[in-house]
C-alpha cells in the first residue's frame, strides 16, 4: 500500500517536490522531503502517547531551498571536510568545490542536500519505507565518476528510523554518506540540549585544527572534555579551557567507534532527563561526528521556534574527515564493481 504523499511547487523551481509521511502503528511518524532527502519531522510518542517532534526543521518545503545548516538532510558525496578541496584518487588530484573557507564540506554547495531525489519505492505497513535515488554525474562538485546512490528510510518495529545507503560508480571515486538531522529529545523548539546526557562508545576522538581538519590520528578521550564513555550532560564540560573546544567552538569532532568491524553496533545513547526520552544510535560506520549546533545562530524554525546555538545535536555516522588525504584512516574509496553500503538507526525505546 502506498504511503501518504503531498506534492508542492516551489518558487523558481520547475521540478515539483514531494513530501511523504511514514506512520508506524505505535505512533512513530516521519515526514520526508524529496528535496535533499530531508527529514522534516520525526514525531516520537511520549509516555502518554502524545507525539513530540524531536528534529529541528522548517515548516514549509521552501525552507530547504537554502538549507545551509543541512537541517535533516542526506549528505554526500562526502560527509564532513576534505582539506583544501583536494581529492586524491589513484594518480590524480581532483579539485572540489570549496564551501567552508579553503575546505570542501558535506559534498559542496551543490551536494546531495540540494538535489531532488527520485522516489523508487514507497510502501506502508508494519515497517513503512521510502526508497530514494540520485544519479550523481561525473564532475558533480568536482568528484570523478558517475555514482548511483540509493537511500532507504524505514520506520521499524523497534521504534527506529533506519537509513540504509548503497552506492555504485563507473570509475574510482570516494563515497562517504551521512544523515544530518539535529535532535532535541525534549522537542524541536524546547531550547538548549546541553542537559541531554550522552554516552559514546568511543574511547578516542580526532583532534582538529581551527578549520576542522584532523591534525593526526585518534587521541584518547580520557582526562579530556571529550570523555563520554560514561553518560554525562553534553554541557558539563563544553566551556572548559580546552584548545580542541576552541577549535570547534564547542563539540564538532569525529569520534572513533570502539571495536568497529563493519557490523551494526550501538555507538551512542542519549537521554533527555526531564521527559525520560531516550535515543540509541546504531551504525556500521567507524566514526561518528558529534556536532551540537554551535553555529545555528537563531534560525527561524517550525511553529515559530528560533533555533539558537546548541538547541540541537547531530550524531553523523561516517568515515573520518579528510580520509582521502589520510591513508591511515578507514578508506572511503569506491571502485567500479564494488558497492558502498551503510546502515544507521536512531532507536527510541519505550
Amino acid at each position: 500500500m502506498p504511503i501518504d504523499k503531498a506534492t508542492v511547487t516551489l518558487p523558481g523551481i520547475t521540478q515539483p517536490v514531494d513530501l511523504y509521511t511514514l506512520d508506524q502503528p505505535d505512533g512513530l511518524r516521519a515526514r520526508i522531503l524529496t528535496l535533499g532527502g530531508a527529514v522534516m519531522t520525526l514525531e516520537v510518542p511520549d509516555g502518554d502517547g502524545a507525539p513530540v517532534d524531536v528534529v529541528l526543521g522548517f515548516d514549509e518545503p521552501a525552507g530547504y531551498l537554502d538549507n545551509r545548516p543541512f537541517l535533516g538532510a542526506l549528505i554526500g558525496r562526502y560527509g564532513n571536510r576534505i582539506a583544501r578541496g583536494e581529492l586524491p584518487v589513484d594518480d590524480r588530484v581532483f579539485r572540489l568545490a570549496k564551501n567552508d573557507g579553503d575546505n570542501h564540506l558535506h559534498g559542496g554547495p551543490g551536494g546531495f542536500h540540494t538535489v531532488h531525489w527520485q522516489v523508487t519505492a514507497a510502501s506502508d505497513g508494519v515497517e513503512p519505507r521510502l526508497a530514494l535515488r540520485h544519479l550523481s554525474s561525473d564532475g558533480e562538485e568536482g568528484y570523478p565518476g558517475t555514482v548511483e546512490v540509493d537511500a532507504v528510510y524505514t520506520l521499524t518495529r523497534e521504534r527506529a528510523l533506519r537509513v540504509e545507503y548503497a552506492a555504485r560508480t563507473d570509475r574510482p571515486t570516494v563515497v562517504n554518506l551521512t544523515q544530518h538531522s539535529y535532535f532535541n529529545l525534549a522537542g524541536h523548539g524546547a531550547g538548549s540540549i546541553l542537559d541531554h546526557q550522552l554516552r559514546l562508545c568511543a574511547s578516542r576522538f580526532l583532534p582538529i585544527d581551527p578549520h576542522g581538519i584532523p591534525t593526526g590520528g585518534p587521541r584518547s578521550v580520557r582526562g579530556t572534555p571529550f570523555d563520554f564513555l560514561a553518560a554525562a550532560p553534553i554541557g558539563a564540560r563544553i566551556a572548559a579551557d580546552d584548545e580542541q573546544l576552541r577549535h570547534g567552538a564547542g563539540y564538532d569532532h569525529c569520534f572513533a567507534v570502539d571495536g568497529w568491524d563493519g557490523s551494526l553496533q550501538t555507538i551512542a545513547e542519549v537521554l533527555e532527563p526531564a521527559s525520560g526520552r531516550r535515543m540509541v544510535m546504531r551504525s556500521t560506520e567507524p566514526g561518528v561526528q558529534l556536532y551540537v549546533g554551535n553555529h545555528l545562530g537563531g534560525i527561524a524554525g517550525k511553529r515559530g521556534a528560533r533555533y539558537a546555538a546548541r538547541t540541537g545535536f547531530c550524531l553523523e555516522a561516517q568515515r573520518f574527515p579528510d580520509s582521502p588525504n589520510r591513508p591511515e584512516f578507514p578508506s572511503a574509496r569506491l571502485a567500479p564493481g564494488e558497492t558502498y553500503h551503510q546502515t544507521t538507526e536512531y532507536v527510541f525505546p519505550t
